[in-house]
């Protein structure tokens, strides 16, 4: 049974005549299948889920990040990589099931994958805490990303979360310093992390797995520091205020690509990718060789300053700064109490010597 969004009144009616036309035993008993009248329909479904899924507005996007029939993680993992080997536990506290984690093959190349699960359904969701990691799931992905460093094996990530669990246990565990350390080592490995938004890219939840190299996001997906629902209760404490949130948070991917924040729009199918899967995994396979060819001949200091220099222009140029390409312009200059500290200390290394070399000749005299 298909779902349908609040906006897809007029796709759900086309759809449900197209079905009934394909079928010849329908409710009026056996009759010839009408080609004509079906192609036409067909041409009517296509041309509604044009007009809509081109104009859609924030909130909008939102709901469909969210749809219950979106291609999730481990349908990726599943469709996009050979010889899948499951890796589990951070070696500390346990297993976190929110997040799908191995080593694979991705067209005859190892590669760590690492994938937010929200699960397909209740079962599966209350499995996998509806796609929300908890600290363990995080010191998991640590370990996993500094061994794939240790044997230069490149690391793929599906982001798929509306955040970090915010639960009293996740808490005691530290779940603050996990998401730190987790950004703290993507920025530090020399092999590529390529990050990949599928659907919801909630917060800190989120940028712990995408401080990334290249961050990739598909069409209809969001990437923001809050829900919309979130963002508009702290400022009108109104949660229905979440399109107004919406519009204003520039959580879209092409909002997000016109700001630098992202590298790369993953084109979904029309109707978003839940409505042919096969589609949207060629144009993810196809982006992930090519960004992957993108590091093949880099050092790995050259991909850690890659990496680095990335974050680093966020934001230069929209007036922050005057030049966006001089990193070094965010070097402070020396202030006039350096200099005279660093001249006052180069005359007290001076004077130890002068002391150290009076006392020896005083001695041998």
């Amino acid at each position: 049974m298909k779902n349908y969004l609040n906006f897809e009144n007029e796709v759900k009616d086309l759809e449900n005549e197209l079905e009934k036309l394909k079928d010849p035993f329908n409710q009026e008993g056996i009759s010839e299948v009408d080609t004509k009248k079906i192609t036409k329909t067909q041409e009517e479904l296509d041309e509604k889920l044009q007009n809509i899924y081109s104009n859609l507005d924030p909130w909008q996007i939102t709901l469909v990040a969210r749809h219950e029939d979106r291609p999730k993680s481990k349908f990726f993992i599943d469709n996009l990589f050979d010889d899948f080997i499951l890796l589990e536990g951070d070696r500390y506290y346990g297993e976190d099931k929110s997040v799908i984690t191995g080593f694979a093959k991705f067209k005859g190349h190892s590669v760590l994958v690492i994938g937010q699960e929200k699960g397909e359904n209740l079962e599966t969701r209350i499995e996998r805490n509806f796609g929300m990691m908890r600290p363990e799931g995080y010191r998991k992905t640590i370990r996993l990303m500094k061994l794939a460093d240790k044997f230069n094996i490149p690391i793929i990530t599906f982001v798929d979360t509306p955040g970090a669990y915010p639960g009293v246990g996740a808490e005691e565990r530290g779940q603050a310093e996990a998401i730190a350390k987790s950004i703290e080592c993507c920025m530090q490995i020399k092999v590529p992390n390529i990050a990949i938004i599928i659907g919801e890219g909630g917060s800190g939840g989120a940028i712990a797995l995408a401080s990334s190299n290249k961050v990739l996001m598909l069409e209809n997906a969001i990437y923001s520091v809050i829900s919309p629902e979130g963002c508009a209760t702290i400022l009108w404490k109104d949660p229905k205020k979440m399109l107004d949130a919406a519009k204003a948070m520039k959580l879209s991917a092409k909002d997000l690509l016109e700001l630098n924040i992202i590298d790369e729009i993953i084109y979904e199918p029309i109707g978003g990718a839940h409505r042919n899967k096969e589609i949207i995994l060629r144009n993810i396979e196809l982006s992930i060789s090519k960004n992957l060819n993108f590091f093949k001949e880099m050092t790995g200091e050259e991909i850690i300053n890659h990496r680095k220099n990335k974050f680093l222009k966020i934001g230069r140029s929209k007036g922050f700064i005057n030049n966006p390409e001089s990193l070094s312009a965010t070097q402070l200059p020396a202030t006039k109490f350096q200099q005279i500290f660093s001249s006052k200390k180069n005359i007290l290394i001076v004077t130890i010597l002068v002391t150290i070399l009076t006392l020896f000749l005083t001695l041998i005299l």
